[in-house]
């Protein structure tokens, strides 16, 4: 798919639920052992604040030994009371009444109880180490330790494990009524292909074991986002009847030192505990990164989880029936080690799926939806090259979202239409206010990109071109391949320069200046000169050579030490030939648009009245043949 517009500035279907827990609570006791701790927790908070309310009434003051005694021969002592523990409590008269104190015998005084009597004090005995006494002020420490122990016991038996850091996260998918097979799986024969043999190894490890064949330790799912890795994953455990544990690559690294390298070695032990099984391991990257790549020196804590698991892959042996399965979309970021024979020996790729593919991913997902009369998933899935599965998916529910909101029982074609253009397009926004002036400037802009289409002979049929704002742009002019292309030619490429040239052409035609509108497609064609001179050898003055990777992934620490692949005259000569091809391709365009100014300004009206054409208008509105006829027709009047 390709957009020229006028900017003003992993799963095929997602993650399967649990048939075992439809519902989504975590099993056992979690939900009943949550209540018993609240429970406890507000008693406990009851007595604490019982304890520190009574102890705390009244300010108890504290004093020596000597104080007492001196204030005793001031007569300031009132009455008091003598513990068995040699603790004397009682007030002090002052100026500002009775204040209560406490003090401690440091030593056997023979002598005290005559000076209280000769002092008219009034005293009296009182024990304090009574069992009910030391059972009320150690209830509340007891009931703490009890409630700590319970909770640690909780969080560790059920689903949270928030005190075991070093556990591993991996969940556990036990699929009993469905499960998932690789006829959930559209598409995707050579990945099939090379994963039956993980089944059947799974299935019957005797067949290889008697014949000394080993299967691979590890395999590598390597594929864009929404190809349905995942996916796959679950359908070999489904194929093969055995658990599966699934942990996101970014589960094992914490913020504690050694908590990765500890989780890989729990989730390990915990593959063998209950083999055979399929340790799945998504988005693999975001751990296997090359080791040596940043600041750290190469000892960072995300290194030494990798290490421990490129050790733990080296310790585990097939014939425990312990597959690895990891997922990535960046395998030209991971460590070598991670590679090598014995590890992820085995990488699959899974391809973003196409037009065949594309049907039989729309099929599966269209019934689960009710469809009308006249949706053809044919039409749909050659109208959407370059889509994954999980695009498809979220099409046909985008598709089910406009049928409710339009109040219909059936998901017609219109709907899938409508989905489709916001899948391609983005979000219309009509409700955007645009003054007459710039809609025409706009629609004048858009007229350039899609007349191109048929004026030239290397480019793909024009989809829809519009003036309504979708996204960030004000118009958009969109053209879809007849069929899934792979590479493409030089002709295409510099034919696909002059059409992003066509609106910043159009302005300059009709108004006598640009705007700023025509940013985005600046960027793009100087994008696509700079990769055809410097990466794909399509310049005649400079040949065979490449020149750098512009989207070549950053490594710190890398990227510093390595220096410019050329010299600075071979610099000047490449900004040369970008410039050269640039000048060329604007040069042709303005004289094609020049010669075409009528038909120019014809679809500049149409738009600003209908504000959106497809293909077949525009055909009428130039007089040009039916689509059906481009196929047949040489020489179509494209001039």
């Amino acid at each position: 798919m390709n957009q020229s517009n006028h900017d003003p500035k992993d799963e095929f279907g997602g993650q399967e639920p649990d048939p075992a827990n439809p519902g989504g609570r975590p099993q056992g006791s979690g939900f009943s052992g949550n209540r018993v701790a609240l429970i406890l927790l507000i008693v406990l908070g009851l007595l604490f604040f019982s304890l520190f309310l009574f102890s705390g009434r009244g300010t108890v003051q504290r004093i020596p030994y000597s104080a007492f005694l001196a204030q005793l021969e001031g007569g300031q002592i009132g009455r008091i009371k003598i513990f068995d523990d040699l603790e004397i409590q009682g007030t002090i008269t002052g100026p500002g009444g009775e204040v209560p104190f406490k003090t401690r015998i440091p030593y056997y005084d023979e002598s005290l109880l005559q000076e209280l009597r000769a002092r008219g004090v009034i005293f009296e005995g009182g024990e304090k180490s009574s069992a009910l006494y030391f059972l009320l002020q150690s209830l509340p420490w007891i009931l703490s330790i009890g409630f700590m122990w319970y909770l640690f016991r909780q969080m560790n038996q059920g689903g949270g494990k928030a005190f075991a850091f070093g556990r591993s996260r991996a969940k556990k998918y036990v699929q009993n009524d469905k499960k998932i097979t690789f006829q959930d799986v559209a598409g995707q024969k050579e990945a099939k292909y090379e994963l039956e043999e993980v089944v059947d190894f799974l299935k019957n490890p005797a067949k290889f074991s008697a014949l000394g064949a080993r299967i691979p330790k590890g395999v590598l799912l390597v594929g864009m986002p929404g190809t349905g890795k995942t996916l796959l994953a679950k359908a070999i455990a489904g194929e093969a009847g055995v658990n599966f544990f699934h942990m996101s690559g970014s589960d094992f690294v914490e913020m504690f030192v050694g908590v990765g390298a500890s989780r890989v070695r729990d989730l390990f032990e915990q593959g063998r505990k209950n083999a055979p099984c399929i340790l799945f391991i998504d988005e693999l990257d975001a751990v296997g990164r090359t080791r040596g790549a940043g600041y750290g020196g190469g000892h960072d804590e995300r290194e030494q989880t990798l290490n421990q698991m490129l050790v733990e892959m080296d310790g585990f042996d097939t014939k425990d029936g312990v597959i690895m399965i990891a997922a990535t979309n960046r395998p030209d970021v991971l460590d070598p080690a991670l590679l090598r024979p014995g590890r992820f020996d085995r990488q699959v790729v899974v391809d973003m799926p196409d037009v065949v593919e594309r049907e039989a991913i729309l099929r599966i997902h269209g019934a689960k939806v009710p469809l009308a009369a006249g949706v053809d998933f044919n039409l749909i899935a050659r109208a959407t090259p370059g889509t994954s599965g999980a695009d498809l998916a979220n099409l046909v529910n985008e598709a089910a979202l406009f049928a409710a909101r339009a109040g219909k029982k059936l998901v017609g074609p219109s709907h899938f239409e409508e989905a489709r253009d916001k899948l391609l397009l983005g979000i219309a926004r009509k409700s955007k206010l645009i003054t007459s002036k710039e809609k025409r400037a706009t629609a004048c802009h858009e007229a350039g990109h899609a007349l191109l289409h048929y004026c030239l002979k290397n480019t793909d049929p024009l989809h829809k071109v519009t003036v309504i704002p979708h996204g960030q742009a004000l118009g958009m002019a969109v053209s879809l391949p007849e069929k899934d292309i792979y590479s493409r030619s030089k002709s295409w490429l510099l034919d696909r320069i002059k059409i992003t040239m066509g609106g910043y052409v159009a302005e300059e035609i009709f108004y006598g200046e640009t705007t700023t509108g025509t940013a985005n497609d600046i960027l793009q064609a100087t994008n696509l000169a700079r990769k055809m001179v410097r990466e794909w050898g399509m310049s005649d003055n400079i040949g065979f050579a490449c020149f750098g990777h512009e989207d070549e992934p950053i490594f710190i620490g890398r990227e510093i030490v390595n220096q410019k692949e050329y010299s600075e005259a071979m610099g000047e000569r490449l900004d040369e030939e970008i410039n050269r091809i640039l000048e060329a391709c604007l040069s042709e365009t303005r004289s094609i648009l020049l010669s075409r100014r009528d038909d120019l300004e014809k679809l500049t009206d149409a738009l600003v009245e209908k504000e959106t054409l497809d293909d077949r208008e525009v055909r009428e509105l130039l007089g040009l043949p039916p689509a059906a006829e481009r196929m047949t027709e040489a020489d179509s009047p494209r001039t």
